[in-house]
């Protein structure tokens, strides 16, 4: 978890100004549109959105990982350590590629090589990224799933993935991304697809291994409890654009942008009468079919004239938090709760 207050030192991952484009209908359109956000030392920060708002295209835009020519970085610089991420090629890239930063991807069925044991697979990480004989490699592999409390890891080692459960590929997964011993491991979407009770392990891994190796982590998830279980601080993404940031706990306990309110709004609970989730009304848009001014503008309940004149930029909102809705930080400063949906009693009467 985040190491504690003190003097203030600088990120570990400065992310500023990305851009990244893919062509649309024969142009080129934004995916994720100045984006910003720091990682520092030690913490847990949560990218939260839904499908498609950008997020893995985030993750995979820093560690030179998009796919080519589609997939551009148009503008914006990441630095970790004094380094740009999105200015290194080659050599200098790799060797901080799954060895400084470390990626766990969303789908372990296709991020294991099917025709190579696991053993074989994470022992080639460990060469990759230090001077070790093969054999020494093979031992190391299987210390680490043994690391990442694989069942019977010298048996595992020797396994391919069609032979192992979805938990134990995606704790493979873990044990070949921490090979290099990272300072950032980033996870996308790490519990997806697990059944509740591997989700809970896996969760405790990451975080036991957070606290054991000292490593910084990026979550990238739309599951509020995975936020609510690992991150110490929270950005919430939409269409492209970060449009709020906070300490985990004081966004979960009043949220400074309506779509962040909607996203709290739509968790089921487990002491409330049975009832429908309440929903944001109509889609995300396109990055070619953007509204002009908010983007979250004709889904809000709190739109008014002026959303319609320019996308509101990120401001201070309070100690460690950032909100691009005017709106509702005119509410908060009123002391006025921000309705969590459109149907709510408060959001009809536009209070």
């Amino acid at each position: 978890m985040a190491p504690p207050d003190g003097p203030r030192l600088a990120p570990l991952l400065s992310v500023r100004g990305l851009r990244v484009s893919f062509p649309e209908g024969g142009k080129r359109a934004n995916v994720v549109d100045d984006v910003r956000f720091d990682v520092n030392e030690g913490e847990t920060l949560a990218l939260v959105g839904e499908s498609g708002s950008g997020k893995t295209v985030t993750a995979l835009s820093l560690l030179g990982l998009l796919p080519r020519p589609a997939g551009r970085v148009e503008s914006g610089e990441a630095l970790f350590q004094g380094r740009n991420l999105l200015a290194l090629r080659g050599a200098a890239l790799r060797s901080v590629r799954g060895g400084e930063i470390a990626m766990i991807f969303q789908d372990p069925n296709t991020a294991l090589n099917p025709v190579t044991a696991v053993g074989s697979q994470i022992a080639e990480a460990v060469r990759a990224h230090g001077k070790v004989s093969r054999k020494a490699a093979r031992s190391r592999a299987v210390e680490l799933l043994r690391r990442v409390r694989m069942p019977d890891p010298e048996v595992r080692a020797r396994a391919y993935p069609h032979e192992l459960s979805g938990g134990m590929k995606q704790r493979a997964l873990i044990a070949m991304a921490i090979a290099g011993e990272p300072r950032l491991l980033i996870a996308d979407e790490p519990t997806t697809a697990l059944d509740a009770t591997v989700q809970a392990q896996v969760l405790g891994l990451l975080r036991d291994l957070q606290s054991t190796l000292g490593m910084a982590l990026l979550i990238i998830t739309h599951d509020m409890g995975v936020v609510a279980e690992l991150a110490d601080r929270v950005a919430v993404l939409y269409a492209g654009r970060i449009v709020e940031t906070g300490p985990a706990a004081a966004v979960f306990d009043r949220p400074l942008h309506p779509y962040t309110a909607g996203l709290f709004a739509s968790l089921p609970r487990l002491h409330t009468p049975r009832q429908h989730l309440p929903v944001i009304p109509g889609d995300v848009p396109g990055p070619h079919a953007l509204p002009l001014g908010c983007r979250f503008r004709g889904r809000c309940h709190l739109e008014a004239p002026a959303c319609a004149e320019r996308d509101p930029p990120l401001v201070e909102a309070g100690p460690a938090r950032r909100s691009a809705c005017p709106r509702a930080l005119e509410r908060a400063a009123r002391g006025v709760a921000l309705p969590a949906h459109a149907d709510s009693p408060e959001a009809l009467g536009r209070a």
